[in-house]
C-alpha cells in the first residue's frame, strides 16, 4: 500500500502545490497500475506504471521526496489519458525485455500532443550527473575554442562543413525542461546556427554545382571595431518523391537503459514517421539490440505496412547495451541488400550507453570510415539524458558520412524526419570543405566561431582521402568570422619574436586588390572520389550591422547566444537581452515555431544569469515576460 503523503514532499511551486493536495487524498492498492484504452479507444495509449507496493523509508523516501514533481506529472498524465485498474494487460510478444510487455498502436491520434507530453513528463527525471548504474551521466568531448589567428603566420583557414543539429536540442532540453545551465562542452556552436533553415538562395536549375555559395560582411554587433563574415551554402532541393530508391536498416538500441518515456517509447514514434513516408520502391530492416543484437525483421519492401509497423511495435527495453554488435549486424544487412545508385543508410536510435562487446569510440570509428567508404552511410539520432554519450555519437556519425540529430520530443521528430526527411535522408555533396585565404591588406587576424572539432589543416583540402561533411538535400550551412580589420590593434593575439633565419612572407601584389577574402571549396558527387573545387574571391567593405537581412541578423544572434552558453571570452559587450532583441526583430515567418522557441530558451538562459542588471539591449524591442524559478545562477557575474 502506498500513502501519499504531503508532508514527505519538498514545497513546490505553481500549479503543482494544488495538484499535490489532490494527490495525498489518493491511495493506490494495486502494485501493477496500468492505463486502460476502454474508456477513451481514440486516444490508444497503453502504458504502465509499476509502483512498488512497500512502506517507504530510508533511500526510498529521499528519492520520492527528490523526485515529487515527476511522480506529481506522471499521474497527471495517466489521469488525462484514461487510467483503470481492471486487472493486468494482455501479454504479447515481446523484443528486447520478455518480462515486459504491452501494445502499441500506430492510431493518428496516438502520435498526437497528449500523448507525447504523458512521455516527456514522465521522462522529465534524467539528470546531467550521474546518479547510479544505468544512469553515468552524460558524456561530451572537451571543445578547446578557437583563438584569433594572425593573417601574417596563417593566411588560410580550412574546414570541414557540418549539418548535425544535435547540440541544438539537447541545450533545449538542459533550458526548457530542466531548467538548468548546459555545461559548456555540450554547446557545439556552428550547431547551433545550423540548426535553423534559413532562405538563401539556392543554385539555379541547372546549375553544375549542387549547391550555391553566398558570401556577406558586416559590422560585428558585439565588437564595432570588428568585422563579421557569414559565409552560406544551400543545398539544392530535391523533392522526397523524386528521390533514389533507398534500402534503410533501423538499428534500434532496446537495452534498459532505453526504457524511459522520452528513449524507446519516442524512439518507435520517430520511426514510425519514418515508414510511413517510404513507399514499395523502399526496403526496410529492423534490428534490435541489448544483450545481444538481433534481426527483428530481415529487409523487407516498404509497401509491407502491417508487417513492418508489427514488428516495430513489438520492441520492449531490457538487459546490457551491445550496440557495436548491433552496428556490425546492420551494415551486413545492408551490405545484403545494397541498391546500386540508391541511399545505403544505417539509421542508429540510441542514448549511445554501449557497455557490452565494441565499445571504444576507435573501433566503432574504424567500423563506420570502412562501411562508409564502400557505399553505406550513418544517421545517428540520440535520445534521452542522464547517460546520454554525445561524444560517441558525434563522432561516428561524421566518420559515417552521415548526420547526427537528437530528438527530445515528437515535434523534433516531425521536423527530422518529416518536414527534413530529404535533407536527412538524400546526401548531394560529399566531403565538403572550406578554405579561406585572406589578405593581410585588409585583415589583421581572423577567428571561425564554431567548429573546433571540424578543423583541418591547410594540406588537407587539396587531400581527397581526407574525410569531410556531407551535405543534404535542401540543407543550409552557415560559418561565420569575426575579423580584425588591418591596422586595428587587437590584444587577443600575442605579438612574437621575429624570424632569426627566414624573412616573413611578403605579399605579392595584394596590396593592389580589393579582395577581403578568397573563399574555396572542394566537394565529390555521390559515388565520385575526385573531388571538384569551387573558388570565389569576396571584395573589401563591410555593411552597417542593421542594415544586414534578417537571416544575417539571426545567425548573429544564434552565434553570440552559443558563445554566451559557452561563457566565451570573445562574447564581447552583447548580453542575453541583446540576443533576444536581435532575434526577435529578424525572426521572420518562423511557421514551425522553432524560431520562437529559440527566445524561450534564451530568456530561461538569462533568468537563470545573474550577470545583466539593468541591461540596455543593442536594438530595442518589446520586453517578454521571463522566467523565474528561484535557482541558483550556474554562471558568475562578469
Amino acid at each position: 500500500m502506498i500513502a501519499v503523503n504531503h508532508d514527505v514532499w519538498i514545497t513546490p511551486v505553481g500549479w503543482e502545490l494544488y495538484f499535490l493536495d489532490f494527490l495525498k487524498t489518493i491511495l493506490i492498492t494495486d502494485s501493477s497500475f496500468h492505463c486502460s484504452t476502454a474508456g477513451n479507444p481514440l486516444l490508444g495509449i497503453p502504458a504502465r506504471v509499476l509502483l512498488t507496493a512497500s512502506s517507504y523509508k530510508g533511500d526510498t523516501m529521499t528519492s520520492i521526496h527528490q523526485n515529487y514533481k515527476t511522480l506529481a506529472l506522471t499521474c497527471l498524465s495517466l489521469v488525462l489519458i484514461g487510467c483503470g485498474t481492471e486487472g493486468p494487460m494482455e501479454d504479447s510478444q515481446s523484443i528486447g525485455n520478455p518480462a515486459y510487455s504491452s501494445r502499441s498502436t500506430s492510431s493518428p491520434l496516438a502520435e498526437m500532443d497528449m500523448p507525447m507530453m504523458a512521455m516527456e513528463m514522465a521522462g522529465n527525471m534524467a539528470p546531467d550527473m550521474g546518479t547510479g548504474p544505468g544512469m553515468s551521466g552524460n558524456r561530451y568531448d572537451r571543445i578547446e575554442e578557437n583563438q584569433y589567428k594572425r593573417v601574417t603566420d596563417a593566411p588560410f583557414s580550412t574546414f570541414s562543413i557540418d549539418v548535425d543539429t544535435a547540440s541544438y536540442r539537447n541545450i533545449r532540453q538542459f533550458l526548457l525542461e530542466y531548467n538548468q545551465m548546459p555545461r559548456p562542452d555540450a554547446v557545439r556552436t556552428e550547431e547551433l546556427v545550423n540548426y535553423f533553415l534559413y532562405q538563401y538562395q539556392p543554385p539555379a536549375f541547372n546549375h553544375d554545382v549542387p549547391f550555391s555559395v553566398n558570401v556577406d560582411s558586416a559590422d560585428c554587433p558585439w565588437n564595432r571595431e570588428h568585422q563579421l563574415v557569414r559565409v552560406a551554402l544551400k543545398g539544392k532541393q530535391i523533392e522526397f518523391d523524386e528521390r533514389p530508391n533507398m534500402n534503410l536498416v533501423l538499428l534500434l538500441d532496446t537495452s534498459g537503459s532505453m526504457e524511459q518515456p522520452n528513449k524507446l517509447p519516442l524512439l518507435k514514434q520517430a520511426m514510425r514517421l519514418l515508414l510511413n513516408q517510404l513507399d514499395e520502391s523502399d526496403r526496410i530492416a529492423i534490428i534490435a539490440y541489448a544483450g545481444t543484437p538481433g534481426l527483428v525483421l530481415d529487409s523487407t519492401t516498404a509497401d509491407q505496412h502491417d508487417k513492418i509497423m508489427n514488428a516495430l511495435n513489438r520492441l520492449e527495453a531490457g538487459g546490457s547495451t551491445n550496440g557495436g554488435g548491433g552496428i556490425e549486424l546492420a551494415y551486413e544487412i545492408a551490405r545484403e541488400h545494397f541498391i546500386e545508385g540508391g541511399t545505403n543508410r544505417v539509421i542508429l536510435g540510441t542514448d549511445g550507453d554501449f557497455n557490452v562487446g565494441m565499445t571504444g569510440t576507435d573501433q566503432l570509428i574504424d567500423l563506420v570510415k570502412t562501411q562508409a567508404s564502400e557505399g553505406v552511410d550513418l544517421t545517428v539520432l540520440g535520445f534521452g539524458m542522464g547517460n546520454y554519450n554525445d561524444a560517441m555519437l558525434e563522432q561516428i556519425s561524421g566518420k559515417g558520412n552521415g548526420n547526427y540529430a537528437f530528438i527530445d520530443t515528437y515535434s523534433e521528430a516531425k521536423k527530422v524526419l518529416l518536414e527534413q526527411l530529404s535533407s536527412t535522408l538524400i546526401t548531394i555533396a560529399k566531403d565538403v570543405k572550406i578554405q579561406i585565404e585572406f589578405n593581410p591588406t585588409h585583415v589583421d587576424s581572423y577567428r571561425l566561431i564554431g567548429y573546433e572539432n571540424r578543423v583541418l589543416e591547410t594540406e588537407d583540402f587539396n587531400n581527397d582521402k581526407k574525410d569531410a561533411g556531407e551535405i543534404g538535400a535542401g540543407h543550409a550551412v552557415t560559418a561565420l568570422y569575426e575579423i580584425v580589420p588591418a591596422g586595428t590593434e587587437n590584444a587577443n593575439v600575442p605579438a612574437v619574436d621575429s624570424l632569426k633565419y627566414q624573412t616573413p612572407r611578403q605579399s605579392i601584389g595584394a596590396e593592389n586588390r580589393n579582395d577581403l577574402m578568397t573563399v574555396k571549396l572542394r566537394y565529390k558527387a555521390p559515388g565520385n572520389d575526385q573531388s571538384q573545387k569551387i573558388e570565389i574571391a569576396v571584395e573589401a567593405g563591410r555593411k552597417p550591422f542593421p542594415e544586414t537581412d534578417s537571416e544575417f541578423k539571426f545567425a548573429a544572434a544564434v552565434a553570440n547566444f552559443g558563445m554566451q552558453l559557452r561563457q566565451s571570452q570573445y562574447r564581447g559587450d552583447w548580453t542575453y537581452s541583446d540576443i533576444e532583441a536581435i532575434a526577435r526583430q529578424s525572426k521572420g515567418e518562423d511557421r514551425h515555431g522553432f524560431r520562437e522557441e529559440f527566445l524561450q530558451m534564451v530568456s530561461v538562459a538569462k533568468s537563470l544569469t545573474t550577470s545583466e542588471v539593468d541591461p540596455t539591449p543593442y536594438l530595442e524591442s518589446t520586453p517578454q515576460p521571463g522566467y523565474t524559478h528561484g535557482l541558483r545562477p550556474l554562471i558568475q557575474p562578469r
